[in-house]
Protein backbone atom coordinates (compact mmCIF):
# COMPACT_ATOMS: atom_id res chain seq x y z
CA UNK A 1 0.00 0.00 0.00
CA UNK A 2 2.70 2.43 0.84
CA UNK A 3 4.51 1.56 -2.28
CA UNK A 4 1.35 2.23 -4.75
CA UNK A 5 1.25 5.64 -2.78
CA UNK A 6 4.89 6.21 -3.87
CA UNK A 7 4.37 5.57 -6.89
CA UNK A 8 0.57 7.74 -7.26
CA UNK A 9 2.98 10.25 -5.79
CA UNK A 10 5.94 9.94 -8.42
CA UNK A 11 2.99 10.36 -11.36
CA UNK A 12 1.61 13.23 -9.63
CA UNK A 13 4.80 14.92 -9.44
CA UNK A 14 5.65 14.12 -13.12
CA UNK A 15 2.90 15.60 -14.34
CA UNK A 16 3.40 18.72 -12.68
CA UNK A 17 6.37 18.87 -13.73
CA UNK A 18 5.63 18.41 -17.13
CA UNK A 19 2.76 20.99 -17.14
CA UNK A 20 5.38 23.89 -15.90
CA UNK A 21 7.98 22.43 -18.99
CA UNK A 22 5.21 22.64 -21.82
CA UNK A 23 3.75 26.11 -20.42
CA UNK A 24 7.70 27.61 -20.22
CA UNK A 25 8.16 26.60 -23.88
CA UNK A 26 4.92 27.78 -24.75
CA UNK A 27 5.85 30.92 -23.76
CA UNK A 28 9.40 30.87 -25.42
CA UNK A 29 7.17 29.75 -29.01
CA UNK A 30 4.95 32.38 -28.56
CA UNK A 31 7.24 35.07 -28.51
CA UNK A 32 9.60 34.04 -31.33
CA UNK A 33 6.62 33.34 -33.31
CA UNK A 34 4.92 36.47 -32.15
CA UNK A 35 7.36 38.81 -33.46
CA UNK A 36 8.39 37.15 -37.18
CA UNK A 37 4.58 37.40 -37.44
CA UNK A 38 4.55 41.12 -35.89
CA UNK A 39 7.93 42.01 -38.92
CA UNK A 40 5.90 40.02 -41.27
CA UNK A 41 1.95 41.75 -40.66
CA UNK A 42 4.22 45.11 -40.80
CA UNK A 43 6.22 44.61 -44.44
CA UNK A 44 3.02 43.74 -45.55
CA UNK A 45 0.58 46.55 -44.87
CA UNK A 46 3.63 48.91 -46.13
CA UNK A 47 3.70 47.01 -49.53
CA UNK A 48 0.19 47.24 -49.54
CA UNK A 49 0.25 51.10 -48.61
CA UNK A 50 2.96 51.82 -51.09
CA UNK A 51 1.05 49.38 -54.01
CA UNK A 52 -1.96 51.52 -53.82
CA UNK A 53 -0.05 54.65 -54.16
CA UNK A 54 2.10 53.78 -56.85
CA UNK A 55 -0.87 52.23 -58.22
CA UNK A 56 -2.60 55.72 -58.28
CA UNK A 57 0.79 57.59 -59.30
CA UNK A 58 0.92 55.58 -62.83
CA UNK A 59 -2.54 55.19 -63.79
CA UNK A 60 -3.43 57.16 -66.84
CA UNK A 61 0.51 57.74 -67.68
CA UNK A 62 1.31 55.12 -70.44
CA UNK A 63 5.39 55.42 -69.62
CA UNK A 64 5.22 55.51 -65.83
CA UNK A 65 2.22 52.42 -66.47
CA UNK A 66 5.17 50.74 -68.90
CA UNK A 67 8.17 50.92 -66.43
CA UNK A 68 5.81 49.76 -62.93
CA UNK A 69 5.07 46.79 -65.12
CA UNK A 70 8.70 45.60 -66.33
CA UNK A 71 9.41 46.26 -62.50
CA UNK A 72 6.73 43.51 -61.98
CA UNK A 73 8.26 41.30 -64.22
CA UNK A 74 11.77 42.11 -62.52
CA UNK A 75 10.04 41.27 -59.12
CA UNK A 76 8.29 38.32 -60.39
CA UNK A 77 11.66 36.61 -62.12
CA UNK A 78 13.29 37.86 -58.33
CA UNK A 79 10.81 36.07 -56.69
CA UNK A 80 11.40 32.61 -58.76
CA UNK A 81 14.64 32.41 -57.92
CA UNK A 82 14.03 33.11 -54.18
CA UNK A 83 11.82 29.83 -54.81
CA UNK A 84 14.13 27.36 -56.33
CA UNK A 85 16.48 28.58 -53.72
CA UNK A 86 14.37 27.49 -50.95
CA UNK A 87 10.97 25.64 -52.10
CA UNK A 88 9.57 25.23 -49.07
CA UNK A 89 9.01 28.77 -48.78
CA UNK A 90 6.48 29.23 -51.99
CA UNK A 91 2.95 28.74 -52.04
CA UNK A 92 0.73 28.46 -48.95
CA UNK A 93 2.95 27.03 -46.21
CA UNK A 94 0.28 25.22 -44.40
CA UNK A 95 0.69 22.20 -46.19
CA UNK A 96 4.62 22.55 -45.95
CA UNK A 97 3.83 22.56 -41.87
CA UNK A 98 1.85 19.55 -42.14
CA UNK A 99 4.38 17.97 -43.65
CA UNK A 100 7.13 18.37 -41.41
CA UNK A 101 5.11 17.70 -38.60
CA UNK A 102 4.02 14.52 -40.13
CA UNK A 103 7.97 13.39 -41.01
CA UNK A 104 7.96 14.52 -44.81
CA UNK A 105 9.70 17.37 -44.80
CA UNK A 106 12.88 19.05 -42.59
CA UNK A 107 12.86 22.92 -42.83
CA UNK A 108 15.97 24.98 -42.62
CA UNK A 109 14.16 27.15 -40.27
CA UNK A 110 16.12 30.26 -40.91
CA UNK A 111 16.37 30.29 -45.05
CA UNK A 112 12.32 29.32 -45.38
CA UNK A 113 11.63 32.78 -42.86
CA UNK A 114 13.98 34.76 -45.13
CA UNK A 115 12.67 33.82 -48.26
CA UNK A 116 9.21 33.90 -47.25
CA UNK A 117 9.04 37.23 -45.86
CA UNK A 118 10.91 38.43 -49.35
CA UNK A 119 8.72 36.74 -51.29
CA UNK A 120 5.94 36.86 -49.76
CA UNK A 121 5.93 40.93 -49.22
CA UNK A 122 6.89 41.19 -52.66
CA UNK A 123 4.31 38.86 -53.97
CA UNK A 124 1.65 41.66 -51.92
CA UNK A 125 3.40 44.86 -52.90
CA UNK A 126 2.85 43.21 -56.83
CA UNK A 127 -1.02 42.91 -55.99
CA UNK A 128 -1.24 39.83 -56.43
CA UNK A 129 -4.42 38.23 -54.65
CA UNK A 130 -2.55 36.49 -51.28
CA UNK A 131 -2.98 36.19 -47.75
CA UNK A 132 -1.12 36.55 -44.96
CA UNK A 133 -2.45 33.68 -42.48
CA UNK A 134 -0.68 31.09 -44.48
CA UNK A 135 2.71 32.28 -44.74
CA UNK A 136 2.21 33.26 -40.75
CA UNK A 137 1.35 29.63 -39.77
CA UNK A 138 4.89 29.00 -41.52
CA UNK A 139 6.54 31.99 -40.15
CA UNK A 140 5.08 30.96 -36.27
CA UNK A 141 6.24 27.17 -37.11
CA UNK A 142 9.63 28.04 -37.88
CA UNK A 143 10.54 30.14 -35.51
CA UNK A 144 9.57 27.61 -33.17
CA UNK A 145 11.59 25.09 -34.52
CA UNK A 146 14.43 27.67 -34.12
CA UNK A 147 14.13 27.91 -30.39
CA UNK A 148 13.54 24.27 -30.67
CA UNK A 149 17.08 23.77 -32.30
CA UNK A 150 19.05 26.45 -30.67
CA UNK A 151 17.63 24.91 -27.14
CA UNK A 152 18.71 21.39 -27.61
CA UNK A 153 14.90 20.15 -27.75
CA UNK A 154 14.51 16.19 -28.38
CA UNK A 155 12.63 15.80 -31.68
CA UNK A 156 9.25 15.12 -29.44
CA UNK A 157 9.78 18.41 -28.52
CA UNK A 158 10.46 20.27 -31.18
CA UNK A 159 7.75 18.55 -33.67
CA UNK A 160 5.21 19.91 -30.46
CA UNK A 161 6.51 23.52 -30.25
CA UNK A 162 6.26 23.69 -34.30
CA UNK A 163 2.89 22.31 -34.26
CA UNK A 164 1.94 24.70 -31.41
CA UNK A 165 4.28 27.75 -33.46
CA UNK A 166 1.79 27.20 -36.46
CA UNK A 167 -0.98 27.77 -33.94
CA UNK A 168 0.71 30.77 -32.68
CA UNK A 169 1.37 32.57 -36.02
CA UNK A 170 -2.33 31.83 -37.14
CA UNK A 171 -2.93 33.92 -33.81
CA UNK A 172 -0.64 36.69 -34.67
CA UNK A 173 -1.90 36.81 -38.26
CA UNK A 174 -5.97 36.94 -36.97
CA UNK A 175 -5.66 38.02 -33.26
CA UNK A 176 -7.28 34.81 -32.96
CA UNK A 177 -5.65 32.84 -30.20
CA UNK A 178 -8.03 30.16 -29.64
CA UNK A 179 -8.55 29.30 -33.21
CA UNK A 180 -4.52 29.25 -33.59
CA UNK A 181 -4.74 26.39 -31.62
CA UNK A 182 -7.93 24.84 -32.78
CA UNK A 183 -6.46 24.96 -36.56
CA UNK A 184 -3.44 22.49 -35.14
CA UNK A 185 -5.58 20.01 -33.61
CA UNK A 186 -8.36 20.15 -36.27
CA UNK A 187 -6.60 20.50 -39.38
CA UNK A 188 -2.72 19.74 -38.91
CA UNK A 189 -3.26 16.48 -36.48
CA UNK A 190 -6.67 15.49 -36.67
CA UNK A 191 -6.14 14.04 -33.04
CA UNK A 192 -6.46 15.15 -29.62
CA UNK A 193 -3.51 15.89 -27.77
CA UNK A 194 -3.15 17.68 -24.10
CA UNK A 195 0.08 18.40 -24.52
CA UNK A 196 0.15 20.14 -27.46
CA UNK A 197 -3.08 21.83 -26.19
CA UNK A 198 -1.57 22.93 -23.04
CA UNK A 199 1.76 23.93 -24.88
CA UNK A 200 -0.20 25.48 -28.00
CA UNK A 201 -2.79 27.80 -25.53
CA UNK A 202 0.28 29.26 -23.74
CA UNK A 203 1.89 29.96 -27.00
CA UNK A 204 -1.24 31.14 -29.21
CA UNK A 205 -2.14 33.73 -26.52
CA UNK A 206 1.37 34.56 -26.07
CA UNK A 207 1.42 35.43 -29.70
CA UNK A 208 -1.48 37.09 -29.45
CA UNK A 209 -0.41 39.44 -26.64
CA UNK A 210 3.08 40.10 -28.49
CA UNK A 211 0.62 40.78 -32.03
CA UNK A 212 -1.65 43.21 -30.00
CA UNK A 213 1.56 45.48 -28.45
CA UNK A 214 2.19 46.65 -31.73
CA UNK A 215 -1.04 46.60 -33.47
CA UNK A 216 -3.64 47.05 -30.48
CA UNK A 217 -6.32 45.28 -29.76
CA UNK A 218 -8.78 45.69 -32.19
CA UNK A 219 -10.67 43.04 -34.33
CA UNK A 220 -9.60 42.41 -37.98
CA UNK A 221 -13.32 43.32 -38.76
CA UNK A 222 -15.77 45.54 -37.21
CA UNK A 223 -19.43 43.94 -38.17
CA UNK A 224 -22.37 44.79 -36.15
CA UNK A 225 -24.26 41.89 -36.83
CA UNK A 226 -27.96 41.45 -35.30
CA UNK A 227 -29.27 38.29 -33.76
CA UNK A 228 -31.00 36.36 -36.32
CA UNK A 229 -34.60 35.32 -35.42
CA UNK A 230 -35.08 31.81 -35.19
CA UNK A 231 -38.00 31.99 -37.49
CA UNK A 232 -35.71 32.66 -40.11
CA UNK A 233 -32.91 29.77 -39.51
CA UNK A 234 -34.19 27.95 -42.66
CA UNK A 235 -32.40 30.34 -44.54
CA UNK A 236 -29.10 29.23 -42.66
CA UNK A 237 -29.85 25.87 -44.38
CA UNK A 238 -29.84 27.28 -48.10
CA UNK A 239 -26.59 29.78 -47.21
CA UNK A 240 -24.92 26.16 -45.77
CA UNK A 241 -25.50 24.48 -49.04
CA UNK A 242 -24.49 27.14 -51.39
CA UNK A 243 -21.92 27.95 -49.25
CA UNK A 244 -20.56 24.28 -49.50
CA UNK A 245 -21.20 23.61 -52.90
CA UNK A 246 -19.06 26.89 -53.39
CA UNK A 247 -16.14 25.92 -51.38
CA UNK A 248 -16.07 22.61 -53.14
CA UNK A 249 -15.58 24.45 -56.44
CA UNK A 250 -12.96 26.47 -55.35
CA UNK A 251 -11.25 23.81 -54.06
CA UNK A 252 -11.23 21.78 -57.75
CA UNK A 253 -10.49 24.98 -59.33
CA UNK A 254 -7.05 25.83 -57.25
CA UNK A 255 -5.76 22.57 -57.13
CA UNK A 256 -6.46 22.14 -61.30
CA UNK A 257 -4.96 25.20 -61.47
CA UNK A 258 -1.87 24.17 -60.09
CA UNK A 259 -1.78 21.08 -62.06
CA UNK A 260 -2.15 23.40 -65.33
CA UNK A 261 0.29 25.84 -64.15
CA UNK A 262 3.09 22.94 -63.52
CA UNK A 263 1.81 21.51 -67.02
CA UNK A 264 3.44 24.61 -68.82
CA UNK A 265 6.60 23.20 -68.13
CA UNK A 266 8.56 24.10 -71.22
CA UNK A 267 8.45 27.74 -70.01
CA UNK A 268 11.26 28.66 -67.52
CA UNK A 269 10.01 29.02 -64.02
CA UNK A 270 10.90 32.53 -63.54
CA UNK A 271 9.58 33.77 -66.98
CA UNK A 272 6.29 32.33 -65.57
CA UNK A 273 6.12 34.25 -62.32
CA UNK A 274 7.34 37.40 -64.33
CA UNK A 275 3.97 36.94 -66.20
CA UNK A 276 1.60 36.51 -63.19
CA UNK A 277 3.14 39.82 -61.88
CA UNK A 278 3.15 41.68 -64.71
CA UNK A 279 -0.61 40.66 -65.06
CA UNK A 280 -1.29 41.62 -61.96
CA UNK A 281 -0.05 45.26 -62.57
CA UNK A 282 -2.74 45.01 -65.15
CA UNK A 283 -5.06 43.72 -62.99
CA UNK A 284 -4.33 46.59 -60.47
CA UNK A 285 -5.21 49.69 -62.79
CA UNK A 286 -8.04 47.61 -63.67
CA UNK A 287 -10.16 46.77 -60.95
CA UNK A 288 -7.71 47.43 -57.56
CA UNK A 289 -10.74 46.44 -55.09
CA UNK A 290 -9.59 42.52 -56.14
CA UNK A 291 -5.70 43.09 -55.06
CA UNK A 292 -4.05 41.81 -52.09
CA UNK A 293 -5.94 39.81 -49.69
CA UNK A 294 -8.98 41.67 -50.28
CA UNK A 295 -9.43 44.16 -47.16
CA UNK A 296 -10.09 46.40 -49.28
CA UNK A 297 -13.06 44.86 -50.91
CA UNK A 298 -14.80 44.81 -47.79
CA UNK A 299 -14.47 48.03 -46.46
CA UNK A 300 -15.73 48.69 -50.32
CA UNK A 301 -18.98 46.35 -49.31
CA UNK A 302 -19.30 47.76 -45.64
CA UNK A 303 -19.41 51.83 -46.58
CA UNK A 304 -20.65 51.91 -50.11
CA UNK A 305 -23.15 49.06 -50.55
CA UNK A 306 -22.88 48.01 -53.76
CA UNK A 307 -25.67 46.55 -55.77
CA UNK A 308 -25.85 42.56 -56.33
CA UNK A 309 -24.57 42.47 -60.08
CA UNK A 310 -21.26 44.80 -58.62
CA UNK A 311 -21.17 42.12 -56.38
CA UNK A 312 -21.22 39.06 -58.32
CA UNK A 313 -18.73 41.00 -60.20
CA UNK A 314 -16.41 41.00 -57.68
CA UNK A 315 -16.69 37.74 -56.59
CA UNK A 316 -15.94 36.58 -60.21
CA UNK A 317 -12.91 38.52 -59.99
CA UNK A 318 -11.51 37.74 -56.94
CA UNK A 319 -12.25 33.87 -57.39
CA UNK A 320 -10.33 33.83 -60.78
CA UNK A 321 -7.52 36.39 -59.84
CA UNK A 322 -6.92 34.12 -56.51
CA UNK A 323 -6.77 31.02 -58.31
CA UNK A 324 -4.83 32.86 -61.01
CA UNK A 325 -2.20 34.44 -58.45
CA UNK A 326 -2.41 31.01 -55.94
CA UNK A 327 -1.74 28.63 -58.93
CA UNK A 328 1.65 30.32 -59.59
CA UNK A 329 3.10 29.30 -56.51
CA UNK A 330 4.17 32.65 -55.25
CA UNK A 331 4.49 32.74 -51.57
CA UNK A 332 0.99 33.83 -50.23
CA UNK A 333 -2.02 32.06 -48.09
CA UNK A 334 -5.47 31.32 -49.19
CA UNK A 335 -7.61 31.71 -45.87
CA UNK A 336 -7.62 36.10 -45.85
CA UNK A 337 -8.96 35.99 -49.61
CA UNK A 338 -11.03 33.39 -48.78
CA UNK A 339 -13.44 34.83 -46.04
CA UNK A 340 -13.67 37.72 -48.27
CA UNK A 341 -15.44 35.84 -50.73
CA UNK A 342 -17.18 34.57 -47.82
CA UNK A 343 -18.40 37.87 -46.95
CA UNK A 344 -19.87 38.79 -50.29
CA UNK A 345 -21.16 35.43 -50.86
CA UNK A 346 -23.56 36.22 -47.50
CA UNK A 347 -23.88 39.66 -48.85
CA UNK A 348 -25.51 38.54 -51.93
CA UNK A 349 -27.69 36.11 -50.24
CA UNK A 350 -28.87 38.05 -47.81
CA UNK A 351 -29.77 41.28 -50.82
CA UNK A 352 -31.78 37.80 -52.45
CA UNK A 353 -33.27 36.98 -49.05
CA UNK A 354 -34.84 40.41 -47.85
CA UNK A 355 -36.38 40.79 -51.68
CA UNK A 356 -38.25 37.39 -52.00
CA UNK A 357 -38.85 37.27 -47.92
CA UNK A 358 -39.31 40.40 -46.93
CA UNK A 359 -36.49 40.55 -44.97
CA UNK A 360 -35.03 43.71 -42.63
CA UNK A 361 -32.26 45.19 -44.05
CA UNK A 362 -30.25 45.25 -40.19
CA UNK A 363 -29.68 41.18 -41.06
CA UNK A 364 -27.59 41.87 -44.05
CA UNK A 365 -23.89 42.11 -41.52
CA UNK A 366 -25.56 38.73 -39.83
CA UNK A 367 -25.42 37.31 -43.26
CA UNK A 368 -21.68 38.40 -44.47
CA UNK A 369 -20.50 37.11 -41.14
CA UNK A 370 -22.24 33.27 -41.31
CA UNK A 371 -20.71 33.82 -45.48
CA UNK A 372 -16.79 33.72 -44.04
CA UNK A 373 -17.98 30.81 -41.58
CA UNK A 374 -19.59 28.53 -44.10
CA UNK A 375 -16.95 29.10 -46.74
CA UNK A 376 -14.09 28.62 -44.38
CA UNK A 377 -15.33 25.13 -43.47
CA UNK A 378 -16.62 23.84 -46.87
CA UNK A 379 -13.03 24.85 -48.08
CA UNK A 380 -10.84 24.33 -44.81
CA UNK A 381 -13.07 21.02 -43.89
CA UNK A 382 -12.87 22.29 -40.19
CA UNK A 383 -16.24 23.65 -39.26
CA UNK A 384 -14.93 24.40 -35.35
CA UNK A 385 -11.93 26.13 -36.48
CA UNK A 386 -14.29 28.17 -38.64
CA UNK A 387 -16.69 29.22 -35.86
CA UNK A 388 -14.23 30.35 -33.79
CA UNK A 389 -11.51 32.14 -36.34
CA UNK A 390 -15.13 34.10 -37.31
CA UNK A 391 -15.72 34.81 -33.55
CA UNK A 392 -12.52 36.03 -33.10
CA UNK A 393 -12.03 38.17 -36.01
CA UNK A 394 -15.36 39.85 -35.55
CA UNK A 395 -15.62 40.23 -32.10
CA UNK A 396 -19.70 39.93 -31.84
CA UNK A 397 -21.04 37.51 -29.27
CA UNK A 398 -24.57 36.94 -31.26
CA UNK A 399 -23.38 35.44 -34.65
CA UNK A 400 -22.31 32.10 -32.52
CA UNK A 401 -25.10 29.59 -32.65
CA UNK A 402 -25.46 30.35 -36.49
CA UNK A 403 -22.12 30.16 -37.30
CA UNK A 404 -21.90 26.64 -36.36
CA UNK A 405 -25.44 26.07 -37.92
CA UNK A 406 -24.11 27.36 -41.31
CA UNK A 407 -20.57 25.76 -40.67
CA UNK A 408 -21.90 22.45 -40.03
CA UNK A 409 -24.00 22.19 -43.38
CA UNK A 410 -21.49 23.64 -45.65
CA UNK A 411 -19.39 21.59 -44.38
CA UNK A 412 -21.40 17.92 -44.85
CA UNK A 413 -22.34 19.46 -47.74
CA UNK A 414 -18.82 19.65 -49.29
CA UNK A 415 -17.93 16.05 -47.85
CA UNK A 416 -20.99 15.01 -49.88
CA UNK A 417 -20.07 16.16 -52.81
CA UNK A 418 -16.38 14.69 -52.79
CA UNK A 419 -13.88 17.51 -52.94
CA UNK A 420 -10.37 16.78 -51.07
CA UNK A 421 -9.95 19.22 -47.99
CA UNK A 422 -8.03 22.43 -49.39
CA UNK A 423 -4.52 21.41 -47.53
CA UNK A 424 -4.52 17.74 -47.87
CA UNK A 425 -5.31 18.08 -51.67
CA UNK A 426 -2.12 20.58 -51.59
CA UNK A 427 0.05 18.60 -49.64
CA UNK A 428 -0.09 15.49 -51.64
CA UNK A 429 0.80 17.33 -54.51
CA UNK A 430 3.50 18.44 -53.08
CA UNK A 431 4.08 14.90 -51.64
CA UNK A 432 4.06 13.23 -55.17
CA UNK A 433 7.26 11.59 -55.98
CA UNK A 434 9.15 12.86 -53.23
CA UNK A 435 11.18 11.05 -50.66
CA UNK A 436 10.40 11.20 -46.82
CA UNK A 437 13.44 13.24 -45.35
CA UNK A 438 16.58 11.23 -43.88
CA UNK A 439 16.70 10.74 -39.80
CA UNK A 440 19.40 10.36 -37.39
CA UNK A 441 19.76 6.77 -36.74
CA UNK A 442 18.01 5.84 -32.80
CA UNK A 443 15.44 8.96 -33.23
CA UNK A 444 12.22 8.44 -31.72
CA UNK A 445 9.50 9.96 -31.59
CA UNK A 446 5.82 9.87 -28.68
CA UNK A 447 2.78 10.73 -30.35
CA UNK A 448 -0.40 10.82 -28.88
CA UNK A 449 -3.87 9.68 -30.01
CA UNK A 450 -7.24 9.40 -28.83
CA UNK A 451 -9.07 6.18 -29.69
CA UNK A 452 -12.75 7.85 -31.08
CA UNK A 453 -15.98 6.33 -30.84
CA UNK A 454 -16.64 3.30 -33.42
CA UNK A 455 -12.90 2.70 -33.81
CA UNK A 456 -12.60 -0.72 -35.07
CA UNK A 457 -9.52 -1.44 -32.48
CA UNK A 458 -11.82 -0.81 -29.52
CA UNK A 459 -12.28 -4.29 -27.22
CA UNK A 460 -9.36 -5.30 -28.22
CA UNK A 461 -6.00 -6.70 -26.16
CA UNK A 462 -2.98 -4.52 -27.59
CA UNK A 463 -1.11 -7.98 -28.53
CA UNK A 464 -4.09 -8.46 -31.24
CA UNK A 465 -3.14 -5.32 -33.32
CA UNK A 466 -0.62 -5.39 -35.47
CA UNK A 467 0.77 -1.68 -34.38
CA UNK A 468 4.08 -2.46 -36.31
CA UNK A 469 7.67 -3.55 -36.01
CA UNK A 470 8.41 0.31 -35.51
CA UNK A 471 5.72 1.05 -33.46
CA UNK A 472 5.66 0.79 -29.61
CA UNK A 473 2.67 1.11 -27.49
CA UNK A 474 4.42 3.11 -23.76
CA UNK A 475 1.39 4.48 -21.95
CA UNK A 476 -2.62 4.08 -21.90
CA UNK A 477 -4.48 6.93 -20.52
CA UNK A 478 -8.04 6.24 -19.27
CA UNK A 479 -10.46 8.90 -17.30
CA UNK A 480 -6.81 10.99 -16.53
CA UNK A 481 -5.33 7.31 -14.53
CA UNK A 482 -2.31 6.27 -16.56
CA UNK A 483 -1.88 2.55 -17.13
CA UNK A 484 0.86 0.50 -17.95
CA UNK A 485 0.28 -1.13 -21.65
CA UNK A 486 0.69 -5.16 -21.26
CA UNK A 487 -0.18 -7.28 -24.05
CA UNK A 488 -3.44 -8.46 -22.49
CA UNK A 489 -4.45 -4.92 -21.92
CA UNK A 490 -7.77 -3.87 -23.31
CA UNK A 491 -8.26 -0.93 -25.23
CA UNK A 492 -11.07 1.30 -24.79
CA UNK A 493 -13.08 4.18 -26.60
CA UNK A 494 -11.66 7.52 -25.48
CA UNK A 495 -8.15 6.08 -24.46
CA UNK A 496 -5.45 8.20 -24.75
CA UNK A 497 -2.55 6.00 -26.93
CA UNK A 498 1.16 7.20 -26.22
CA UNK A 499 3.27 5.92 -29.27
CA UNK A 500 6.99 5.50 -29.67
CA UNK A 501 7.76 5.79 -33.16
CA UNK A 502 11.01 5.05 -34.99
CA UNK A 503 12.06 8.68 -36.66
CA UNK A 504 13.28 6.83 -39.46
CA UNK A 505 9.86 5.69 -40.80
CA UNK A 506 8.26 8.53 -38.82
CA UNK A 507 5.82 9.90 -41.79
CA UNK A 508 4.72 5.94 -43.17
CA UNK A 509 4.25 4.95 -39.93
CA UNK A 510 1.42 7.93 -38.43
CA UNK A 511 -0.30 7.49 -41.61
CA UNK A 512 -0.76 3.48 -41.05
CA UNK A 513 -1.56 4.33 -37.40
CA UNK A 514 -4.00 6.97 -38.31
CA UNK A 515 -5.27 4.19 -40.46
CA UNK A 516 -5.86 1.76 -37.98
CA UNK A 517 -7.38 4.33 -35.28
CA UNK A 518 -9.54 5.71 -37.36
CA UNK A 519 -10.83 2.80 -39.36
CA UNK A 520 -10.03 4.68 -42.62
CA UNK A 521 -9.70 2.40 -45.51
CA UNK A 522 -7.72 4.53 -48.19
Amino acid sequence: MKEKGKSTFRKIEYHRKESFYLIVRGIEVGIAAGLVCVLYRFLLSKAEEYLYTVIDYVKGNPFKTAVWLVLLAVLGAGVSFIIQWEPLSGGSGIPQVTGEIRGHFSHNWLRVIAAKLIGSTASIFSGLSLGREGPSIQFGAMAAKGVATVTKADKTTELRMISCGAGAGMAAAFNAPLAGIMFVLEEIHHTFDKAILCMGIVATVTADFVSKIFFGQGTVFNFNADNLPLRYYWLIIILGLFLGIFGSLYNIVMVKGQDLYRKISKIPGWVKLAFVFVISGIVGLLLPQVLCGGHSMVDFLLKEHPGVSVMLLLIIAKFLFGAFSFSSGAPGGTLYPLTVLGTYIGAVFASAATDLFNLTGDLREEFIVLGMAGLFASIVRAPLTGVIVVFEITGNMHTLLPLVAVSLVSYATANMLGSAPFYSALLDRILKGKENVPSKAGEKVLKTYVVPTGSSISGKRISDIDWGKHCLIVSVERNEVPITPKGDTVILEGDELVVLISQRRFARDINRLERIINNDKT
